[in-house]
């Protein structure tokens, strides 16, 4: 999808530093979904304590 939009000039070039990423596009696209990852965990936090987890983890954890 094309969109034009104003974006900060600095805002731009500081996530292009902290990055490495070449492109706008790229550090457009890679916020995006830094920010739905981000809101997805928010979505998994609302389960704390209402899961019943069945298992051993130390057995788990020896047997990788």
């Amino acid at each position: 999808m094309k969109t034009n939009i104003v974006i900060d000039d600095q805002l731009i070039s500081d996530a292009l530093k902290a990055t490495g990423l070449t492109t706008k596009k790229e550090v457009i696209e890679m916020g995006l979904k830094t920010l739905i990852q981000l809101k997805q965990q928010e979505q998994i936090k609302e389960f704390k304590g209402k899961l019943k987890w069945e298992g051993n983890l130390e057995e788990m954890r020896l047997n990788q």
